[in-house]
């Protein structure tokens, strides 16, 4: 299915979708995309930041024990390894960021260890220069606590991120400039955040079709989170009223 447009709806609209993707994509990675110590919840607040899916690494069993190492090869779901196939690839020494911010502890209430955020850019994180520049500052803590993320910016560009949200992180972590293609502002990024912070991008526009993005869970090692068939279910429970505007053609 490709990218619709979501300027043809008001944000309440956008807002609507916006829960059901990360619904979605939580199901997804729980059903079998990540290996079994791990997993996903909804919406829980990380760092005083409402991310919308989290990924945690059980640290202890339900009986209070540790929870035993899973290599490679040795369970049914393995992390990738092998360079995600996307267009573009950056890399920044993360000492640089790390000497531009305080360190924030980022923990969970369930105990468990925070290891990746997928998050949803919405109407709301560009409608203001605030907004905007909260939204970034809390990506920019998790990844100075070296937690992944996963962001996925379907908004076409403000004259606050000219060049989308991907290029406003990129600048305040590294203080380089990234360009986004100029027929391609929407965009996919996922970061890979250790001793350094890798950047894996991947340009769109709106009728592209979503392709699979890595979502990291350690240096290294990634899973593969199919956003085409998490949109898909997520716009099919739209109202048909609102599916219809979004697929007009023009």
């Amino acid at each position: 299915m490709p990218v619709h447009d979501w300027t043809r709806v008001e944000s309440g609209i956008f807002h609507a979708f916006h829960h059901g993707w990360i619904e979605e994509i939580s199901r997804a990675l729980n059903r079998g995309i990540l290996p079994p110590q791990y997993y996903a919840l909804p919406e829980q607040k990380a760092a005083g930041f409402g991310p919308d899916v989290l990924a945690l690494e059980m640290l202890s069993d339900e009986n209070g024990n540790p929870e035993p190492s899973i290599e490679n090869g040795d369970s049914p779901v393995s992390l990738l390894v092998a360079p995600p196939q996307v267009r573009l690839t950056a890399e920044t020494e993360m000492e640089y960021y790390r000497r531009k911010q305080s360190h924030i502890a980022v923990r969970h209430a369930s105990g468990d260890s925070l290891v990746a955020v997928v998050e949803v850019v919405s109407p709301g994180n560009k409608a203001s220069r605030t907004g905007l520049r909260s939204f970034v500052e809390k990506v920019a803590e998790f990844l100075e606590r070296q937690i992944h993320l996963l962001i996925l910016d379907l908004l076409p560009p403000t004259p606050r991120d000219p060049q989308g949200i991907h290029g406003v992180i990129w600048e305040e972590i590294t203080g380089e400039n990234y360009d986004a293609p100029t027929d391609e502002p929407l965009t996919l990024a996922a970061y890979e955040s250790a001793s350094n912070v890798r950047a894996y991008v991947e340009p769109l526009r709106i009728g592209s079709d979503l392709r699979s993005m890595p979502l990291y869970l350690e240096p290294g090692g990634y899973v593969l989170l199919p956003l085409e068939a998490t949109y898909t279910e997520a716009f099919a429970a739209l109202p048909r009223r609102w599916r219809t505007v979004l697929e007009r053609s023009e």
